[in-house]
Protein backbone atom coordinates (compact mmCIF):
# COMPACT_ATOMS: atom_id res chain seq x y z
CA UNK A 1 0.00 0.00 0.00
CA UNK A 2 1.53 3.58 -1.14
CA UNK A 3 1.35 6.23 1.67
CA UNK A 4 0.97 9.69 -0.28
CA UNK A 5 3.18 12.29 1.63
CA UNK A 6 1.95 15.78 1.47
CA UNK A 7 4.25 18.81 1.50
CA UNK A 8 5.76 19.88 5.28
CA UNK A 9 4.17 22.67 6.34
CA UNK A 10 7.35 24.52 7.73
CA UNK A 11 7.76 27.64 9.11
CA UNK A 12 9.27 28.94 6.18
CA UNK A 13 6.68 28.20 4.10
CA UNK A 14 4.02 29.61 7.20
CA UNK A 15 6.36 33.04 6.86
CA UNK A 16 6.02 33.43 3.22
CA UNK A 17 2.23 32.38 3.37
CA UNK A 18 1.40 35.29 5.60
CA UNK A 19 3.62 37.72 4.32
CA UNK A 20 1.85 37.33 0.72
CA UNK A 21 -1.67 37.33 1.97
CA UNK A 22 -1.00 40.37 3.78
CA UNK A 23 0.61 42.33 1.02
CA UNK A 24 -2.14 40.83 -1.54
CA UNK A 25 -4.84 42.39 1.20
CA UNK A 26 -3.22 45.70 1.76
CA UNK A 27 -3.06 45.90 -1.75
CA UNK A 28 -6.63 45.07 -2.38
CA UNK A 29 -7.83 47.59 0.81
CA UNK A 30 -5.97 50.32 -0.76
CA UNK A 31 -7.08 50.01 -4.27
CA UNK A 32 -10.53 49.47 -3.29
CA UNK A 33 -11.08 52.55 -0.85
CA UNK A 34 -8.78 54.33 -3.56
CA UNK A 35 -11.33 53.30 -6.41
CA UNK A 36 -14.38 53.97 -3.94
CA UNK A 37 -13.17 57.83 -3.20
CA UNK A 38 -12.54 59.11 -6.85
CA UNK A 39 -15.72 56.67 -7.99
CA UNK A 40 -17.97 59.03 -5.27
CA UNK A 41 -16.39 62.10 -6.83
CA UNK A 42 -16.89 61.87 -10.34
CA UNK A 43 -20.71 60.65 -9.84
CA UNK A 44 -20.79 63.56 -7.30
CA UNK A 45 -19.05 66.40 -10.01
CA UNK A 46 -21.41 64.89 -12.69
CA UNK A 47 -24.55 65.45 -10.87
CA UNK A 48 -23.89 68.83 -9.95
CA UNK A 49 -22.53 69.34 -13.27
CA UNK A 50 -26.02 68.28 -15.08
CA UNK A 51 -27.73 70.01 -12.29
CA UNK A 52 -26.35 73.21 -13.87
CA UNK A 53 -26.35 72.70 -17.36
CA UNK A 54 -30.79 71.47 -16.80
CA UNK A 55 -30.89 74.87 -15.03
CA UNK A 56 -29.41 77.09 -17.46
CA UNK A 57 -31.41 75.66 -20.31
CA UNK A 58 -34.46 75.62 -18.64
CA UNK A 59 -33.69 79.40 -17.82
CA UNK A 60 -32.85 79.98 -21.40
CA UNK A 61 -36.04 77.95 -22.70
CA UNK A 62 -38.25 80.07 -20.39
CA UNK A 63 -36.84 83.30 -21.85
CA UNK A 64 -37.18 82.08 -25.27
CA UNK A 65 -41.17 82.05 -24.66
CA UNK A 66 -41.13 85.35 -23.04
CA UNK A 67 -39.19 86.60 -25.74
CA UNK A 68 -41.70 84.49 -28.51
CA UNK A 69 -44.90 85.80 -26.31
CA UNK A 70 -44.01 89.75 -26.46
CA UNK A 71 -42.96 89.22 -30.59
CA UNK A 72 -46.52 88.20 -30.84
CA UNK A 73 -48.18 90.82 -28.64
CA UNK A 74 -46.35 93.31 -30.64
CA UNK A 75 -47.85 92.06 -33.72
CA UNK A 76 -51.36 91.48 -32.48
CA UNK A 77 -51.24 94.84 -31.85
CA UNK A 78 -49.50 95.91 -35.03
CA UNK A 79 -52.38 94.76 -37.22
CA UNK A 80 -55.55 95.21 -35.09
CA UNK A 81 -55.97 98.69 -35.94
CA UNK A 82 -56.19 97.32 -39.75
CA UNK A 83 -57.90 93.97 -39.09
CA UNK A 84 -58.70 92.22 -41.42
CA UNK A 85 -56.98 93.55 -44.34
CA UNK A 86 -55.06 90.51 -45.64
CA UNK A 87 -52.35 92.82 -47.42
CA UNK A 88 -51.48 94.11 -43.92
CA UNK A 89 -51.89 90.18 -42.53
CA UNK A 90 -49.47 88.81 -44.71
CA UNK A 91 -47.03 91.15 -44.27
CA UNK A 92 -47.34 90.72 -40.95
CA UNK A 93 -46.66 87.40 -41.38
CA UNK A 94 -44.19 87.29 -43.20
CA UNK A 95 -42.22 89.29 -41.44
CA UNK A 96 -42.84 87.79 -37.85
CA UNK A 97 -41.83 84.42 -39.51
CA UNK A 98 -38.91 85.81 -41.71
CA UNK A 99 -37.52 88.08 -39.31
CA UNK A 100 -36.60 85.38 -36.21
CA UNK A 101 -35.81 82.07 -36.31
CA UNK A 102 -38.41 81.55 -33.55
CA UNK A 103 -41.12 80.26 -35.38
CA UNK A 104 -41.37 77.39 -38.16
CA UNK A 105 -44.96 79.23 -38.94
CA UNK A 106 -46.53 81.87 -38.46
CA UNK A 107 -50.86 81.91 -38.70
CA UNK A 108 -53.71 84.76 -38.06
CA UNK A 109 -57.44 83.63 -38.06
CA UNK A 110 -60.52 85.52 -37.68
CA UNK A 111 -62.63 85.01 -34.11
CA UNK A 112 -64.29 82.54 -35.53
CA UNK A 113 -61.09 80.29 -36.21
CA UNK A 114 -60.57 80.67 -39.56
CA UNK A 115 -57.56 81.07 -41.03
CA UNK A 116 -56.65 84.33 -42.71
CA UNK A 117 -52.71 84.45 -43.77
CA UNK A 118 -50.32 81.81 -43.23
CA UNK A 119 -46.29 82.53 -43.78
CA UNK A 120 -44.66 80.59 -45.14
CA UNK A 121 -47.33 80.92 -47.51
CA UNK A 122 -48.37 77.67 -48.89
CA UNK A 123 -52.11 77.86 -49.76
CA UNK A 124 -53.29 74.70 -48.02
CA UNK A 125 -54.78 76.61 -44.70
CA UNK A 126 -55.99 80.04 -45.84
CA UNK A 127 -59.46 80.12 -45.73
CA UNK A 128 -60.19 76.82 -43.64
CA UNK A 129 -61.36 76.80 -39.99
CA UNK A 130 -59.06 75.08 -37.69
CA UNK A 131 -60.07 72.37 -35.05
CA UNK A 132 -56.99 71.88 -33.86
CA UNK A 133 -56.33 71.33 -30.40
CA UNK A 134 -54.46 74.60 -29.86
CA UNK A 135 -56.50 76.26 -31.91
CA UNK A 136 -59.47 75.78 -30.10
CA UNK A 137 -57.73 76.40 -26.82
CA UNK A 138 -56.64 80.04 -28.69
CA UNK A 139 -60.43 80.81 -29.52
CA UNK A 140 -61.72 79.59 -26.10
CA UNK A 141 -59.41 81.10 -23.84
CA UNK A 142 -58.62 84.27 -25.74
CA UNK A 143 -55.02 85.30 -23.61
CA UNK A 144 -51.73 84.72 -24.33
CA UNK A 145 -50.60 81.15 -24.37
CA UNK A 146 -48.60 78.35 -25.11
CA UNK A 147 -50.39 74.96 -26.24
CA UNK A 148 -49.87 71.34 -25.19
CA UNK A 149 -47.62 69.65 -28.26
CA UNK A 150 -50.73 68.34 -30.85
CA UNK A 151 -51.29 66.75 -34.21
CA UNK A 152 -51.60 70.17 -36.36
CA UNK A 153 -53.89 70.43 -39.51
CA UNK A 154 -50.90 69.01 -41.95
CA UNK A 155 -50.11 65.96 -39.88
CA UNK A 156 -47.26 67.06 -38.05
CA UNK A 157 -46.72 67.51 -34.12
CA UNK A 158 -46.67 70.93 -33.41
CA UNK A 159 -46.70 73.83 -30.45
CA UNK A 160 -48.55 76.67 -30.78
CA UNK A 161 -47.65 80.16 -29.23
CA UNK A 162 -51.18 82.37 -29.69
CA UNK A 163 -51.80 85.79 -28.93
CA UNK A 164 -55.38 87.31 -29.19
CA UNK A 165 -56.01 90.03 -31.39
CA UNK A 166 -58.45 92.68 -29.83
CA UNK A 167 -59.40 96.10 -31.11
CA UNK A 168 -59.39 99.48 -29.30
CA UNK A 169 -63.10 99.02 -28.08
CA UNK A 170 -62.30 95.90 -26.17
CA UNK A 171 -63.78 93.76 -29.61
CA UNK A 172 -61.85 90.15 -30.13
CA UNK A 173 -60.95 89.60 -33.81
CA UNK A 174 -59.12 86.27 -33.65
CA UNK A 175 -55.60 85.25 -32.96
CA UNK A 176 -51.91 85.09 -34.21
CA UNK A 177 -50.20 82.48 -33.30
CA UNK A 178 -45.69 80.88 -33.63
CA UNK A 179 -46.09 77.30 -34.42
CA UNK A 180 -42.78 75.26 -33.46
CA UNK A 181 -42.67 71.85 -36.12
CA UNK A 182 -41.41 69.18 -33.14
CA UNK A 183 -39.93 66.95 -35.62
CA UNK A 184 -38.22 69.07 -38.03
CA UNK A 185 -35.43 71.87 -37.15
CA UNK A 186 -36.95 74.39 -34.78
CA UNK A 187 -35.44 76.49 -32.02
CA UNK A 188 -35.30 74.37 -29.28
CA UNK A 189 -33.19 72.32 -31.55
CA UNK A 190 -31.04 75.11 -31.77
CA UNK A 191 -30.77 75.98 -28.34
CA UNK A 192 -30.61 72.59 -26.36
CA UNK A 193 -28.87 70.51 -29.80
CA UNK A 194 -25.95 72.29 -29.29
CA UNK A 195 -25.34 71.49 -25.66
CA UNK A 196 -24.99 67.22 -26.77
CA UNK A 197 -21.81 66.25 -25.64
CA UNK A 198 -19.54 63.53 -27.06
CA UNK A 199 -19.03 61.79 -23.46
CA UNK A 200 -22.56 59.96 -23.95
CA UNK A 201 -23.96 63.18 -22.40
CA UNK A 202 -27.30 63.88 -23.30
CA UNK A 203 -30.54 66.66 -23.08
CA UNK A 204 -34.09 65.91 -23.37
CA UNK A 205 -37.26 68.07 -22.65
CA UNK A 206 -40.83 66.68 -21.48
CA UNK A 207 -44.24 67.89 -21.61
CA UNK A 208 -47.03 67.70 -18.67
CA UNK A 209 -48.57 64.36 -20.40
CA UNK A 210 -44.61 63.31 -20.33
CA UNK A 211 -44.26 63.05 -23.95
CA UNK A 212 -40.44 63.87 -25.24
CA UNK A 213 -40.27 67.54 -26.82
CA UNK A 214 -36.55 67.60 -27.73
CA UNK A 215 -34.16 64.22 -27.58
CA UNK A 216 -31.30 63.68 -29.86
CA UNK A 217 -32.58 60.47 -31.23
CA UNK A 218 -35.54 62.07 -33.39
CA UNK A 219 -37.12 58.62 -33.22
CA UNK A 220 -38.14 58.82 -30.07
CA UNK A 221 -39.75 62.43 -30.70
CA UNK A 222 -43.62 62.46 -29.63
CA UNK A 223 -42.96 58.92 -27.54
CA UNK A 224 -44.70 59.14 -24.14
CA UNK A 225 -42.03 57.94 -21.41
CA UNK A 226 -42.69 55.35 -19.08
CA UNK A 227 -42.20 55.54 -15.46
CA UNK A 228 -38.78 57.80 -14.51
CA UNK A 229 -39.02 59.46 -10.70
CA UNK A 230 -36.20 62.20 -13.19
CA UNK A 231 -39.54 63.16 -14.91
CA UNK A 232 -41.84 62.63 -11.87
CA UNK A 233 -39.97 65.37 -10.21
CA UNK A 234 -39.05 67.92 -12.94
CA UNK A 235 -42.75 67.96 -13.64
CA UNK A 236 -43.61 69.10 -10.35
CA UNK A 237 -41.71 71.57 -10.85
CA UNK A 238 -39.09 70.75 -8.60
CA UNK A 239 -34.84 71.05 -9.75
CA UNK A 240 -31.97 68.77 -8.53
CA UNK A 241 -29.85 65.88 -9.39
CA UNK A 242 -30.46 61.89 -9.21
CA UNK A 243 -28.85 58.74 -10.02
CA UNK A 244 -31.67 57.13 -11.91
CA UNK A 245 -32.40 53.79 -14.07
CA UNK A 246 -34.48 55.32 -16.90
CA UNK A 247 -36.81 54.43 -19.50
CA UNK A 248 -34.65 52.00 -21.41
CA UNK A 249 -33.16 50.31 -18.26
CA UNK A 250 -30.06 52.60 -17.95
CA UNK A 251 -28.31 53.55 -15.05
CA UNK A 252 -28.39 57.21 -15.56
CA UNK A 253 -26.56 60.29 -13.69
CA UNK A 254 -29.20 63.16 -14.16
CA UNK A 255 -29.75 66.69 -13.37
CA UNK A 256 -33.32 68.34 -13.70
CA UNK A 257 -35.00 71.79 -14.11
CA UNK A 258 -38.48 72.97 -15.32
CA UNK A 259 -39.26 75.43 -16.97
CA UNK A 260 -43.19 77.10 -15.69
CA UNK A 261 -44.06 79.25 -18.58
CA UNK A 262 -44.70 75.86 -21.02
CA UNK A 263 -44.60 73.38 -18.26
CA UNK A 264 -42.04 71.72 -19.73
CA UNK A 265 -39.07 70.08 -17.90
CA UNK A 266 -35.00 69.78 -19.11
CA UNK A 267 -33.54 66.25 -17.71
CA UNK A 268 -29.54 66.24 -18.70
CA UNK A 269 -27.89 63.00 -18.12
CA UNK A 270 -24.80 61.19 -18.51
CA UNK A 271 -24.58 57.11 -18.60
CA UNK A 272 -22.92 56.20 -15.43
CA UNK A 273 -20.73 53.73 -16.89
CA UNK A 274 -19.24 56.33 -19.46
CA UNK A 275 -18.86 58.87 -16.39
CA UNK A 276 -16.61 55.91 -14.23
CA UNK A 277 -15.16 54.54 -17.86
CA UNK A 278 -12.15 56.93 -17.08
CA UNK A 279 -11.55 55.95 -13.53
CA UNK A 280 -11.94 52.03 -14.56
CA UNK A 281 -9.23 53.28 -17.54
CA UNK A 282 -6.63 54.32 -14.75
CA UNK A 283 -7.08 52.18 -12.11
CA UNK A 284 -6.17 48.86 -14.76
CA UNK A 285 -3.46 51.06 -16.04
CA UNK A 286 -2.55 51.51 -12.46
CA UNK A 287 -2.31 47.81 -11.72
CA UNK A 288 -0.57 46.99 -15.09
CA UNK A 289 2.11 49.28 -14.05
CA UNK A 290 2.04 48.14 -10.55
CA UNK A 291 1.98 44.31 -10.94
CA UNK A 292 5.56 43.95 -12.33
CA UNK A 293 6.39 45.74 -9.13
CA UNK A 294 4.51 44.13 -6.65
CA UNK A 295 6.17 40.58 -8.09
CA UNK A 296 8.97 41.98 -7.60
CA UNK A 297 8.55 42.54 -4.21
CA UNK A 298 6.51 38.85 -3.43
CA UNK A 299 9.98 37.95 -4.61
CA UNK A 300 12.11 39.75 -2.13
CA UNK A 301 9.55 38.84 0.70
CA UNK A 302 10.30 34.81 -0.56
CA UNK A 303 13.91 35.62 -0.01
CA UNK A 304 13.65 37.26 2.85
CA UNK A 305 11.71 34.49 4.03
CA UNK A 306 14.42 31.91 3.26
CA UNK A 307 16.83 34.01 5.27
CA UNK A 308 14.83 34.39 8.17
CA UNK A 309 14.02 30.55 9.08
CA UNK A 310 17.81 29.51 8.19
CA UNK A 311 18.87 30.40 11.44
CA UNK A 312 16.15 28.38 13.07
CA UNK A 313 17.53 25.57 10.40
CA UNK A 314 20.98 26.30 12.19
CA UNK A 315 19.62 26.08 15.46
CA UNK A 316 17.46 23.39 14.91
CA UNK A 317 21.03 21.39 13.59
CA UNK A 318 23.46 22.72 16.29
CA UNK A 319 20.53 21.25 18.79
CA UNK A 320 20.69 17.96 17.37
CA UNK A 321 24.70 18.39 18.21
CA UNK A 322 24.69 19.55 21.79
CA UNK A 323 27.61 16.90 23.20
CA UNK A 324 29.99 18.05 20.94
CA UNK A 325 32.86 20.32 22.63
CA UNK A 326 32.18 23.36 20.75
CA UNK A 327 28.34 23.12 20.05
CA UNK A 328 27.80 26.20 22.57
CA UNK A 329 29.90 28.21 20.36
CA UNK A 330 28.60 27.64 17.25
CA UNK A 331 24.98 28.95 18.80
CA UNK A 332 26.39 31.78 19.79
CA UNK A 333 27.14 32.61 16.29
CA UNK A 334 23.70 32.20 15.32
CA UNK A 335 22.52 35.76 16.25
CA UNK A 336 22.33 37.69 13.45
CA UNK A 337 18.56 36.48 12.44
CA UNK A 338 17.64 39.70 13.83
CA UNK A 339 19.00 41.97 11.15
CA UNK A 340 17.31 39.60 8.73
CA UNK A 341 13.92 40.11 10.43
CA UNK A 342 15.23 44.03 9.65
CA UNK A 343 15.48 42.82 6.49
CA UNK A 344 12.14 41.37 5.54
CA UNK A 345 10.14 44.27 7.07
CA UNK A 346 12.22 46.75 4.61
CA UNK A 347 10.92 44.61 1.78
CA UNK A 348 7.53 44.79 3.17
CA UNK A 349 7.26 48.36 3.42
CA UNK A 350 9.27 48.71 0.05
CA UNK A 351 5.82 47.10 -1.57
CA UNK A 352 3.68 49.03 0.49
CA UNK A 353 5.44 52.43 -0.46
CA UNK A 354 5.31 51.45 -4.11
CA UNK A 355 1.78 51.35 -3.74
CA UNK A 356 1.58 54.65 -1.80
CA UNK A 357 3.12 56.24 -4.52
CA UNK A 358 0.67 54.59 -7.21
CA UNK A 359 -2.26 56.10 -4.75
CA UNK A 360 -0.47 59.80 -4.59
CA UNK A 361 -0.29 59.75 -8.65
CA UNK A 362 -3.86 59.16 -8.54
CA UNK A 363 -5.13 61.64 -5.93
CA UNK A 364 -2.33 64.21 -8.02
CA UNK A 365 -4.59 63.46 -11.16
CA UNK A 366 -7.87 64.06 -9.18
CA UNK A 367 -6.35 67.56 -8.12
CA UNK A 368 -4.93 68.55 -11.75
CA UNK A 369 -6.59 70.12 -14.78
CA UNK A 370 -6.00 67.39 -17.58
CA UNK A 371 -5.24 70.17 -20.29
CA UNK A 372 -2.74 72.34 -18.28
CA UNK A 373 -1.85 70.91 -15.65
CA UNK A 374 -2.64 73.22 -13.26
CA UNK A 375 -4.66 72.67 -9.94
CA UNK A 376 -8.59 72.31 -10.44
CA UNK A 377 -11.04 73.29 -8.02
CA UNK A 378 -10.15 70.72 -5.83
CA UNK A 379 -6.94 70.90 -5.90
CA UNK A 380 -7.54 74.60 -5.40
CA UNK A 381 -9.23 73.76 -1.95
CA UNK A 382 -6.61 71.58 -0.70
CA UNK A 383 -4.20 74.34 -1.04
CA UNK A 384 -6.29 76.94 0.69
CA UNK A 385 -6.77 74.54 3.52
CA UNK A 386 -3.23 74.08 3.62
CA UNK A 387 -2.85 78.20 3.18
CA UNK A 388 -5.23 78.50 5.99
CA UNK A 389 -3.93 76.29 8.68
CA UNK A 390 -0.62 77.29 8.22
CA UNK A 391 -2.11 81.03 9.12
CA UNK A 392 0.32 82.23 6.33
CA UNK A 393 -0.88 85.52 4.27
CA UNK A 394 -1.12 85.47 0.65
CA UNK A 395 -2.78 87.46 -2.32
CA UNK A 396 -5.22 85.98 -5.02
CA UNK A 397 -5.22 87.15 -8.34
CA UNK A 398 -8.21 85.84 -10.56
CA UNK A 399 -7.57 86.37 -14.31
CA UNK A 400 -10.06 85.91 -17.21
CA UNK A 401 -9.17 85.22 -21.02
CA UNK A 402 -10.41 89.03 -23.02
CA UNK A 403 -13.34 87.23 -25.51
CA UNK A 404 -12.44 83.86 -24.76
CA UNK A 405 -15.79 82.69 -26.09
CA UNK A 406 -15.06 84.66 -29.97
CA UNK A 407 -11.87 82.63 -30.62
CA UNK A 408 -13.84 79.77 -29.76
CA UNK A 409 -16.68 80.41 -32.25
CA UNK A 410 -13.90 81.83 -34.81
CA UNK A 411 -10.97 79.18 -34.81
CA UNK A 412 -12.81 76.60 -33.22
CA UNK A 413 -12.02 74.50 -29.45
CA UNK A 414 -9.12 73.06 -30.50
CA UNK A 415 -7.44 76.97 -31.03
CA UNK A 416 -9.51 77.75 -28.17
CA UNK A 417 -7.46 74.45 -25.89
CA UNK A 418 -4.46 75.97 -27.56
CA UNK A 419 -4.63 79.62 -26.10
CA UNK A 420 -5.68 77.96 -22.86
CA UNK A 421 -2.72 75.51 -22.43
CA UNK A 422 -0.18 78.68 -23.64
CA UNK A 423 -2.02 80.97 -20.97
CA UNK A 424 -0.66 78.35 -18.29
CA UNK A 425 2.56 78.16 -19.80
CA UNK A 426 2.80 82.29 -19.48
CA UNK A 427 1.61 81.82 -15.54
CA UNK A 428 4.28 79.42 -14.80
CA UNK A 429 6.89 82.20 -16.31
CA UNK A 430 5.38 84.81 -14.19
CA UNK A 431 5.12 82.82 -10.91
CA UNK A 432 7.70 81.43 -8.44
CA UNK A 433 7.81 77.32 -7.38
CA UNK A 434 5.66 78.24 -4.28
CA UNK A 435 2.94 79.52 -5.63
CA UNK A 436 -0.35 77.84 -6.33
CA UNK A 437 -1.78 78.12 -10.19
CA UNK A 438 -5.29 77.03 -10.43
CA UNK A 439 -7.44 76.98 -13.80
CA UNK A 440 -10.82 77.57 -11.97
CA UNK A 441 -13.25 76.95 -15.27
CA UNK A 442 -13.41 77.77 -18.96
CA UNK A 443 -10.88 80.67 -19.55
CA UNK A 444 -10.51 81.27 -15.62
CA UNK A 445 -7.66 81.12 -13.41
CA UNK A 446 -6.31 81.70 -10.46
CA UNK A 447 -2.86 82.61 -8.81
CA UNK A 448 -2.44 81.94 -4.94
CA UNK A 449 0.93 83.98 -3.98
CA UNK A 450 1.94 83.13 -0.48
CA UNK A 451 3.16 85.42 1.50
CA UNK A 452 3.16 88.02 -1.07
CA UNK A 453 2.40 92.14 -0.23
CA UNK A 454 -0.39 93.83 -2.45
CA UNK A 455 2.19 95.70 -4.44
CA UNK A 456 4.10 92.70 -5.13
CA UNK A 457 1.14 91.15 -6.36
CA UNK A 458 0.19 93.75 -8.96
CA UNK A 459 3.45 93.57 -9.97
CA UNK A 460 3.22 90.12 -11.07
CA UNK A 461 -0.14 90.59 -11.98
CA UNK A 462 1.20 93.33 -14.64
CA UNK A 463 3.75 91.37 -15.84
CA UNK A 464 1.60 88.74 -16.33
CA UNK A 465 -0.84 90.80 -18.55
CA UNK A 466 1.90 92.33 -19.83
CA UNK A 467 3.52 89.31 -21.30
CA UNK A 468 0.24 87.73 -22.55
CA UNK A 469 -0.21 91.22 -24.65
CA UNK A 470 3.11 90.84 -26.31
CA UNK A 471 2.89 86.87 -26.92
CA UNK A 472 2.28 85.74 -30.20
CA UNK A 473 0.12 82.98 -30.47
CA UNK A 474 -0.12 80.98 -33.76
CA UNK A 475 -3.43 81.28 -35.62
CA UNK A 476 -5.37 84.13 -33.14
CA UNK A 477 -2.58 86.21 -32.65
CA UNK A 478 -2.30 88.30 -29.81
CA UNK A 479 -4.62 88.41 -26.83
CA UNK A 480 -5.48 89.95 -23.79
CA UNK A 481 -6.49 89.34 -20.11
CA UNK A 482 -8.27 90.68 -17.03
CA UNK A 483 -7.12 90.75 -13.56
CA UNK A 484 -8.54 91.35 -10.20
CA UNK A 485 -6.01 91.37 -6.82
CA UNK A 486 -6.56 91.06 -3.45
CA UNK A 487 -4.84 89.67 0.06
CA UNK A 488 -5.77 87.63 2.32
CA UNK A 489 -6.23 88.48 5.67
CA UNK A 490 -5.85 92.58 4.05
CA UNK A 491 -8.72 92.76 2.32
CA UNK A 492 -10.78 90.42 4.49
CA UNK A 493 -10.91 87.85 6.91
CA UNK A 494 -12.45 84.84 5.37
CA UNK A 495 -10.83 83.33 2.34
CA UNK A 496 -13.83 83.09 0.72
CA UNK A 497 -14.39 86.52 0.71
CA UNK A 498 -11.09 87.44 -0.34
CA UNK A 499 -11.74 84.80 -3.37
CA UNK A 500 -14.94 86.86 -4.17
CA UNK A 501 -13.40 90.45 -4.07
CA UNK A 502 -10.64 89.27 -6.24
CA UNK A 503 -13.93 88.33 -8.91
CA UNK A 504 -15.46 91.62 -8.21
CA UNK A 505 -11.78 93.55 -9.04
CA UNK A 506 -11.55 91.03 -11.98
CA UNK A 507 -15.20 92.42 -13.14
CA UNK A 508 -14.66 95.66 -12.41
CA UNK A 509 -11.24 95.31 -14.99
CA UNK A 510 -13.84 93.94 -17.52
CA UNK A 511 -16.36 96.64 -17.29
CA UNK A 512 -13.30 99.74 -17.38
CA UNK A 513 -12.47 98.24 -20.92
CA UNK A 514 -10.32 95.00 -20.22
CA UNK A 515 -6.92 94.50 -20.63
CA UNK A 516 -6.18 96.11 -16.88
CA UNK A 517 -5.58 94.99 -13.78
CA UNK A 518 -7.34 96.08 -10.77
CA UNK A 519 -7.10 95.36 -6.95
CA UNK A 520 -10.10 95.11 -4.79
CA UNK A 521 -11.70 96.98 -2.35
CA UNK A 522 -11.24 96.01 1.44
CA UNK A 523 -14.53 94.92 3.30
CA UNK A 524 -15.95 97.13 5.92
CA UNK A 525 -16.27 94.45 8.71
CA UNK A 526 -19.73 94.10 7.27
CA UNK A 527 -21.71 91.79 10.15
CA UNK A 528 -21.70 88.85 8.02
CA UNK A 529 -17.66 89.05 7.86
CA UNK A 530 -17.63 88.94 11.77
CA UNK A 531 -17.24 85.94 13.56
CA UNK A 532 -18.86 85.07 16.73
CA UNK A 533 -16.34 86.38 19.90
CA UNK A 534 -14.76 88.79 17.33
Amino acid sequence: MQTTHLPRLDLRRLIILLAMLSGLIILGISFYASYKVQRDSLIGSTLAANRAYASKLADGTEGFFRTAQQQLAVSAESIAARFPDINVLNAEARRLQRQTDSFNAVVITSAQGVVMSTAPDTGLLVGRKLDSPGARQALAERKPLISSPYISALGTLVVLISQPIVADDGTYLGYIGGVIYLRERNILHSMLGEHFYQDGSYLYAVDQSRRLLYHPKPKRLGTVVAENEVIDRVLLGESGSLRVVNSQGVDMLAGYAASPAAGWGIVAQRPTADTLQPLDNLMLKVVRQTAPLALLTLLCIWGLATLITRPLSQLAQRASEMDAPNSAERIQRIRSWYFEAAQLKRALQLGINLLHQRIGKLNLDAQTDPLTGLYNRRGLTLALEMLSSEGRSFAVIALDIDHFKRINDTHGHDIGDTVIRQMAGLMRTCSRDADILCRSGGEEFLMLLPNTTLDAAHLVAERLRTGVELEQIPVVGHITVSLGIAVWPLHASAIERVLKLADAALYRAKQQGRNRSEIAEPDQCSPADLKPGA
